[in-house]
C-alpha cells in the first residue's frame, strides 16, 4: 500500500506581517520599541531646551539637505501607504498617505522659497515671511491629516471607497499639488497682506500664537491616536511620529529665539526623524516578507520534488486500482475511439481489451441509442460532467444489460479537454428487483390509500407515523392532523390503558386478538373500532388496523329496539287480550247488578263506579292493542284534509283559549288507505301531549303534505319502504324532548308527566296504530324550540296521478356548483352530503356553524349555504346564514329543519321568504330546492 505524502509549505503565522501594516495589530515588540524611542527622544529635548536659543553658524545647505531627505522619505512613505490602500480602499488610509504627500510637496517648496538657499531672498517670488508660514501651513496640514485618519479608522481599516482606487490615488495626488500651489501663491504673491510672524529675525507675538496653535494640532492628533484603539502597527508608530512632530515644533518655533540658533537645527532633526520612522517600519517589513518569500521559493522547489515521486507512485497506484476495480472504466476520445479497457470492461461486456481498444464505442451500444451516446460526448466535450446516467448496452453475446454510467471529461494539465472517462456498473439485477420492489410498495400504497378500513402505523412511542386516507371518513380529521401526535390524545381515557396494555403484548411477540376501542371524532362523539395489531422489531413500528363499528353498532341498536317493541307488543298484546275477557264479564254482570238494585240509589251509585272504571280499563287494552297491532282496525280511503279539520274542531274546546290552532292543508292532497276513527284518535292523543308541552299557551300547526319518501330516507329508517305516502304534521312551539329522551318516548308506560297525569301509552298507541297501518312514524324536536311529529300514511292505491305528483315526479335536475352542508347529526349530514353528490355537485360539509365559518373563509368558490336551522353551540342556523352573508353578501342560503315549514315560519324563527326544504323530502324536492336557491 502507497504510504507516500505531499510535503505542506510551512507558513509561521507569527512572520505573517505581509503588507497591510495598517490593520495588522500591534505587537508587544512593536509597543516596547516605540516606547524606547519616544523615551529616548523626550530625554535629549528636555537637555537641548535650556540651549535652544543659542546662536550657531548660518548653513543654508543643512536646509537644502534636510529638505530633500525630508520630501524623499515621505514620498517613499506615500507611496508605500498607497500601494496598502490600493488592496485594502480604506478612506483612513488614503488620508495618511494624503499627508504625507502634502508633507513632502510643502517641504520641497519650503526649500525653494528659502532665503539665501538659492537665491537671497529665495525663488517663486517669495518674500520675508514666506518660509515661515509655509513651515506653519506644513507643520499644521500633516497633523490634520492624521486627525482624519485616526477617527475613520476602525479594527479592520474603516470605511472602504466603493469606486476605483486609482482615481481615488490621482485626487489625492492633484488635491494635494493643487493645495500647495494656493498656499504657495498666497505666501509668496500675497505675503504682504499676511500678519508678520519673523521681526529682524525673531519671533513676533502673532508667531507666537500661530505656533501654538500649529503645536495644538498635533498634540490633538497624537491624543485621538491615543484614544482610538486598537492600535495597528501604524497606528503605534504614528504617534512616535507624532511625538517627535511636537518636539519639531517646540524645538524650531517655540523655545528657540532665531533662524540658526540650536533649537532650529535640532529641530529639524526631529522633524527629519519624524518622516523616517513609519518609513523605517515599512521598510523593515518589506525585506522580512522578501526574506520569507525566498525562504518559501526554497520549500516550494523541495515540495515540487517530492510532488513529483508522489505522483508518480500514486499514478502506479491508480492503474493497479483501474485494473482491480468490481466496475468497468472505459476512456475513450472525443469521437467515441475507445483508448482505455480494465479488467471489468472485459467481464462485463465480453470483449477483451485487445479488441476494444481502438474501436469505437458503439460496438456495445444498441442501435436505439446511438444517438444518445452522442449528445454525452458533446455534452461532456463541453465540460460537463454525468452522474447516474441509467441506460442500456449490449454484451458481445448481444445479450442486453441494464448499466449506470458515471461520465466526466479527462483534461490534460493545463485544462484541455481530450477524453472521456466513463465508470459503468451493472445494474441489471438490482432494476429487476428495485421494479419488484417498486411494484410491491405500490400495490401496498393502493391498498393503504383505498382501505375502507383506519389503518395507523405507530412507533414504540405511540406516536402516529402514517395515517391512512380513510380517517377523513371514519373519523372526520386529515391524516396530517394525526401525525406526529401520540396516540393518547385520540384515544378514549377508559381505553387508553387496554391499548397500552395491547401494544405492550405485541413487542413481547404475542400474537395479536382482536380488540375495540374508541376514538374521538373530528365534531366530538366517540367512534368505536375493532382493531388488529401487529409489532415489527426491525423497523420498531406498530401497524394498527381499525374496522369502524358505528354501522354494526347502529343496526344492532335498531334491530334490539325492534326486538324490544315486538317483544313488549307481544306482552301487552297478550295482556290486553285476557284482560278484554276479564272485563267482557265485568261489564256484562254489572248491566245485571244494576237493574237489580235500581231502586237502591247507594247501590246504583256504586254500580255506576264500577261500570266507569270498566270503561277505562276497555280504554286501557284499547290503547295496548294499538301500540301491540292488534286492534281491529277498518281502514277505507279517507281525505285527510276533511278529517283534519274535523279534527281541529274537536280540538278548540279541549285545549282551551291560550292555544291557536293552525291548519295548514296542502292542496289535492292525496287520499290515504287508514282506520279514520283510529287516526283521529292519535291526532288527538298528539294535540294533548302538545298542550301540555305548552302551558303557558302557544301554537298548534296541524299540516298535511304529499310526500315521497326515496331509497336514501328508507336506507336511514329500515322501518320505510320506498314511495309515496301522505303526511299528517302535528307541530307545537312548546319545551321540545331532551335529546336523550327522544329515542323513548314511543315505549309503552314511559312519560316524563307528573304521577297520575298520564299512562305513557298516548304516543305508544300512535306508533302502533301507524306501524298496523302500513305507515312511518317521526319526532322533530329541540329542547326549548317545540316538537314536530310526523306521521306518514300510504297514499290510497288506485288514484289518478295530481297535477302535484306530476310536479314532484319530473325529470331530476343537477349542477356543477359548490355546496357547503351543515348538518348536526352525522348520519343525516352523511346522507345529504351523498344524495347532492350524486347529483353532479361538489359538497362540503361542517358539524356547527364554527366550521363552517372557517370553510366560508377558506373557500370563495362556495355558490351555496345549505344549513339546518336548529343546531348545538353558540350559533344557529340562521345566525350562521346573516354572518355568512355579511362575510360573503353573494352567497345563497337554503335552510332545513325537522318541523314543518309552516310551524317554523309562524313560530317566528325564520323571516318569512327564506327557502326552507323541510325534513324529510325525497331526492327530486332536494333537486328542486337546490336549483331554486341558486337561480334566487
Amino acid at each position: 500500500m502507497l504510504k507516500t505524502h505531499l510535503q505542506e509549505v510551512d507558513v509561521p503565522a507569527t512572520t505573517d506581517r505581509s503588507a497591510f501594516l495598517s490593520t495588522l495589530p500591534a505587537t508587544q515588540t512593536d509597543r516596547t520599541a516605540a516606547t524606547a524611542i519616544v523615551g529616548v527622544s523626550a530625554v535629549l529635548f528636555a537637555l537641548a531646551v535650556p540651549f535652544a536659543g543659542i546662536p550657531l553658524l548660518p548653513m543654508p545647505a543643512f536646509v537644502a539637505s534636510y529638505q530633500s531627505a525630508l520630501a524623499v522619505a515621505d514620498i517613499i512613505t506615500a507611496v508605500l501607504l498607497l500601494s496598502q490602500f490600493a488592496v485594502l480602499r480604506t478612506r483612513a488610509l488614503l488620508l495618511l498617505a494624503t499627508g504625507y504627500l502634502f508633507t513632502a510637496a510643502a517641504a520641497l517648496v519650503h526649500a525653494l522659497t528659502f532665503p539665501g538657499l538659492f537665491t537671497p531672498t529665495g525663488l517663486l517670488g517669495a518674500g520675508r515671511q514666506t518660509t515661515v508660514w509655509l513651515y506653519m501651513i506644513w507643520h499644521g496640514g500633516f497633523p490634520l491629516c492624521v486627525l482624519a485618519y485616526a477617527w475613520l479608522k476602525e479594527a479592520d481599516g474603516g470605511v472602504r471607497i466603493a469606486g476605483s482606487t486609482t482615481k481615488a490615488i490621482y485626487a489625492s495626488v492633484l488635491g494635494v499639488v493643487a493645495a500647495i500651489i494656493v498656499f504657495t501663491w498666497i505666501v509668496t504673491i500675497g505675503h504682504d497682506l499676511l500678519p508678520v510672524l519673523l521681526r529682524d529675525g525673531h519671533y513676533t507675538q502673532i508667531m507666537i500664537g500661530v505656533v501654538s496653535f500649529v503645536w495644538s494640532l498635533s498634540f490633538a492628533a497624537l491624543v485621538s491616536l491615543w484614544f482610538r484603539r486598537p492600535y495597528s502597527v501604524i497606528d503605534v508608530w504614528l504617534m512616535v511620529v507624532m511625538c517627535a512632530w511636537l518636539f519639531d515644533i517646540a524645538l524650531s518655533a517655540i523655545v528657540n529665539i532665531a533662524r540658526f540658533d540650536l533649537g532650529f537645527y535640532t529641530g529639524r532633526l526631529y522633524g527629519l526623524g519624524a518622516a523616517t520612522f513609519v518609513l523605517a517600519v515599512l521598510l523593515i517589513d518589506n525585506v522580512r516578507l522578501q526574506a520569507h518569500t525566498v525562504g518559501l521559493v526554497g520549500r516550494l522547489r523541495q515540495q515540487s520534488a517530492s510532488e513529483r515521486d508522489y505522483y508518480g507512485k500514486r499514478l502506479a497506484l491508480y492503474g493497479a486500482v483501474v485494473e482491480s476495480a468490481n466496475d468497468a472504466i472505459i476512456t475513450k476520445t472525443l469521437d467515441g475511439i475507445i483508448t482505455g479497457w480494465n479488467k471489468a470492461a472485459e467481464h462485463l461486456f465480453g470483449y477483451s481489451a485487445a479488441e476494444a481498444i481502438g474501436k469505437s464505442i458503439d460496438i456495445i451500444v444498441p442501435q436505439d441509442r446511438k444517438a444518445e451516446v452522442r449528445g454525452i460526448l458533446n455534452r461532456v466535450g463541453s465540460n460537463e460532467s454525468i452522474a447516474q446516467h441509467e441506460t442500456v448496452r449490449i454484451r458481445k453475446d448481444g445479450r442486453p444489460l441494464d448499466v449506470v454510467l458515471n461520465i466526466s471529461p479527462l483534461k490534460t494539465d493545463s485544462g484541455e479537454i481530450i477524453g472521456v472517462s466513463k465508470i459503468a456498473h451493472d445494474i441489471t439485477e438490482e432494476k429487476q428487483s428495485r421494479e419488484k420492489l417498486r411494484r410491491e410498495i405500490e400495490e401496498r400504497q393502493r391498498i393503504f390509500e383505498t382501505s375502507q378500513d383506519l389503518i395507523l402505523v405507530t412507533d414504540g412511542y405511540g406516536n402516529f407515523i402514517q395515517v391512512s386516507p380513510s380517517v377523513k371518513d371514519i373519523l372526520g380529521l386529515n391524516p396530517e392532523d394525526m401525525i406526529g401526535h401520540s396516540a393518547t390524545e385520540f384515544i378514549h381515557p377508559d381505553d387508553l390503558e387496554k391499548t397500552r396494555g395491547e401494544m405492550r403484548a405485541a413487542r413481547r411477540g404475542q400474537i395479536k386478538r382482536s380488540f375495540e376501542a374508541r376514538y374521538y371524532h373530528y365534531d366530538g362523539h366517540e367512534v368505536t373500532l375493532n382493531w388488529m395489531g401487529t409489532w415489527s422489531e426491525p423497523v420498531k413500528r406498530h401497524f394498527f388496523i381499525g374496522r369502524d363499528l358505528t354501522d354494526k353498532q347502529a343496526a344492532e341498536a335498531q334491530l334490539r329496539q325492534v326486538q324490544k317493541m315486538d317483544a313488549i307488543g307481544q306482552l301487552t298484546g297478550g295482556v290486553a287480550h285476557d284482560f278484554n275477557n276479564v272485563l267482557t264479564v265485568i261489564t256484562g254482570t254489572i248491566g245485571i247488578l244494576g237493574d237489580a238494585v235500581a231502586d237502591r240509589p247507594e247501590l246504583a251509585a256504586i254500580t255506576k263506579l264500577i261500570d266507569d272504571a270498566a270503561e277505562r280499563g276497555a280504554q286501557l287494552t284499547k290503547h295496548l292493542l294499538a301500540f301491540a297491532r292488534k286492534q281491529p282496525l277498518q281502514p277505507r280511503e279517507i281525505d285527510v284534509n276533511a278529517l283534519a279539520l274535523e279534527a281541529a274542531k274537536l280540538l278548540h274546546p279541549t285545549l282551551g283559549e291560550q292555544i291557536t290552532i293552525n291548519p295548514q292543508l296542502t292542496e289535492d292532497a292525496w287520499p290515504a288507505l287508514v282506520d279514520p276513527n283510529q287516526l283521529t284518535s292519535a291526532i288527538l292523543n298528539l294535540a294533548l301531549n302538545a298542550r301540555d308541552a305548552m302551558p303557558e299557551g302557544g301554537t298548534l300547526v296541524l299540516e298535511t303534505r304529499n310526500i315521497f319518501l326515496d331509497d336514501g330516507y328508507a336506507s336511514m329508517n329500515a322501518d320505510v319502504t320506498p314511495g309515496n305516502y301522505v303526511m299528517i304534521a302535528v307541530s307545537d312551539t312548546g319545551a321540545g324532548i331532551p335529546a336523550d329522551l327522544i329515542d323513548r318516548v314511543f315505549d309503552p308506560f314511559f312519560t316524563t308527566k307528573e304521577v297520575g297525569k298520564g299512562t305513557g301509552l298516548g304516543l305508544s298507541m300512535v306508533f302502533g296504530f301507524v306501524k298496523q297501518s302500513g305507515g312511518h312514524v317521526k319526532i322533530y324536536s329541540e329542547e326549548g324550540h317545540g316538537t314536530s311529529v310526523k306521521i306518514y300514511l300510504p297514499r290510497s292505491s288506485g288514484v289518478q296521478e295530481t297535477e302535484f305528483e306530476a310536479s314532484k315526479n319530473v325529470p331530476i335536475t343537477g349542477g356543477n356548483e359548490k355546496i357547503l352542508i351543515v348538518e348536526d347529526d352525522a348520519l343525516v349530514r352523511q346522507y345529504v352530503v351523498t344524495q347532492i353528490k350524486t347529483l353532479g355537485y361538489t359538497a362540503l360539509e361542517a358539524a356547527n356553524a364554527a366550521e363552517a365559518l372557517t370553510i366560508i373563509d377558506a373557500d370563495n368558490g362556495i355558490d351555496l349555504l345549505f344549513t339546518d336551522i336548529i343546531m348545538p353551540g353558540a350559533m344557529n342556523g340562521r345566525q350562521l346564514a346573516d354572518e355568512a352573508a355579511r362575510r360573503r353578501p353573494d352567497l345563497k342560503t337554503l335552510f332545513t329543519s325537522g318541523y314543518t315549514e309552516n310551524a317554523i315560519v309562524h313560530h317566528g324563527r325564520l323571516d318569512s321568504g327564506v327557502l326552507l326544504l323541510a325534513k324529510p323530502y325525497r331526492k327530486s324536492e332536494l333537486a328542486k330546492m337546490l336549483r331554486t336557491a341558486l337561480a334566487s
